[in-house]
């Protein structure tokens, strides 16, 4: 079994999902929550509590490997930015750790787990609870934490498959 936590970041609640894949390639639900951080109003503070909440999370869980995903490009810059510190936070805290990290970006994650780039959230909150098995509607951050693990599970399987870096994936000729 491989451990992989999943975390999407954010300013005013981060997700987190962790699920363990088995060698057959079965997926299994670990964990998952959202990390309200709304509750601070120092912006310094969300940044620590989301720091230490993924530092207990890992301790807690002892996660193999992790997968964030990748900022996009706000259309507020200062939004950007915060979103960009939270996700800091939350790297920070996983490489204190000793932690490896692998990123993907939010139309990678939809693609993986929905089948298409421009799935909106409702869907991929239903098919991490149909791959999952998780009854009832999952929290919006928290399930596209799960996601963004599951996004990872199934990408390992491929570059295990293939024998080729992720990074070779894309290469233009």
């Amino acid at each position: 079994m491989t451990r992989i936590l999943g975390i999407d970041p954010g300013s005013q609640r981060t997700g987190i999902g962790i699920i363990d894949v088995g060698a057959d390639g079965r997926l299994q639900h670990v964990y998952h929550a959202a990390i309200n951080v709304l509750g601070n109003e120092d912006f310094h503070q969300r940044l620590k509590q989301i720091f230490d909440e993924i530092s207990s999370v890992v301790d807690m869980y002892a996660p193999a490997e992790v997968a964030i995903e990748r900022v996009f490009m706000a259309r507020n810059p200062d939004s950007a930015l915060k979103l960009g510190q939270a996700r800091g936070a939350a790297i920070c805290a996983v490489v204190n750790k000793g932690l490896g990290l692998s990123e993907y970006a939010a139309k990678e994650v939809k693609q993986a787990v929905v089948g298409g780039g421009g799935a909106d959230k409702a869907q991929v909150q239903h098919m991490v609870g149909v791959l999952l098995n998780i009854p009832g509607k999952l929290q919006a951050d928290a399930a596209d934490a799960l996601a963004i693990a599951l996004t990872h599970a199934h990408t390992r399987s491929s570059v295990e498959r293939l024998g080729i870096p992720r990074t070779a994936w894309r290469r233009r000729r």
